[in-house]
């Protein structure tokens, strides 16, 4: 069996994982992700109790309980590579023996459920809306490093969307990934069905254009105008392909729920979103709570 070294699992001399600061036994089996540092109290305050809360860089986890059901959630900052850095360092958490640097024989599988936030691609979506995304698309590239990428993904739709939107082979390839199936059916009754970009960046990458022009300002345009077996492109964010990619490598169920703040088509935004999202927050811990 493969001892993973010290430089590629970096263990501090506390006995916790090198960013999250967790030790194993921290983390719970339900993991929920925001971005943001400052959502980790808004959704802790809906706890029944705490038992942990750790803070490095970005990352601040609360570990407690609610409705006797035990969570966790942690703020992973923004984008793909703090993606990376959480799943995998989680997975490592629950996965991995710390005193062997040995994977362990029976495997722990984590629910992580991102609750985000969100533009939307279409007219019809309103500000306010929850989108599942029940497929994601990585523009990052992320998952392409990994071993198994092909077989996670729908590599129908990929080359369908490239020929589209005639993809330049300067980008790194995008990659479309399913989330977890039983994830979807559970939620699938409190918010709206997606296909949801997770972009690089906020700007170009997202076809936005303050001093320095997107490579291709009609991108936008031709993802609105996609469309497979009737599905749509629904959204962008920044962080959920990276999740579902990596949960389904690793044998975890992960999926993305964000509230919509801003209408692309309409050029639109609303800065005032937090009540709309502490009604999505409230609204997947109930759903969390009642999943087996």
């Amino acid at each position: 069996m493969r001892t993973i070294p010290p430089s590629e699992l970096i263990i501090n001399d506390d006995g916790s994982i090198f960013h999250l600061h967790l030790h194993p036994g921290q983390v719970a089996p339900t993991v929920i992700l925001v971005g943001d540092p400052g959502r980790v109290a808004m959704v802790a305050e809906f706890f029944d109790s705490r038992e942990c809360e750790v803070t490095n860089r970005e990352f601040h986890t609360v570990t407690g309980t609610y409705r006797g059901k035990r969570m966790t959630v942690l703020s992973t900052g923004i984008g793909i590579g703090n993606i990376d850095i959480s799943v995998t360092e989680l997975d490592a958490l629950v996965n991995v023996d710390f005193a062997t640097r040995q994977e362990k024989s029976e495997k722990q599988r984590l629910t992580l459920v991102r609750l985000g936030t969100s533009g939307a691609l279409q007219p019809d979506i309103r500000v306010g809306e929850f989108v599942f995304s029940r497929t994601s698309v990585g523009f990052d590239g992320l998952l392409n490093y990994y071993k198994g990428r092909n077989d996670v993904c729908d590599l129908a739709i990929e080359q369908a969307f490239m020929r589209h939107t005639g993809w330049n082979e300067l980008l790194p390839k995008p990659y479309f990934i399913d989330a977890d199936r039983t994830l979807f059916e559970h939620f699938r009754d409190t918010t709206r069905e997606g296909i949801t970009i997770a972009a690089p960046g906020f700007y170009a990458p997202q076809g936005r254009w303050v001093r320095l022009e997107p490579q291709d300002i009609h991108l936008n345009e031709k993802i609105e105008s996609f469309e497979y077996e009737g599905r749509r492109i629904t959204n962008f964010e920044m962080e959920g392909s990276a999740l579902a990619g990596l949960a389904a490598l690793m044998g975890h169920r992960a999926a993305t729920i964000c509230t919509i703040i801003a209408q692309r088509v309409a050029l639109d935004a609303c800065t005032d979103y937090k009540p709309f999202v502490r009604k999505m927050v409230a609204m997947a811990l109930d759903k969390l709570a009642e999943l087996e």
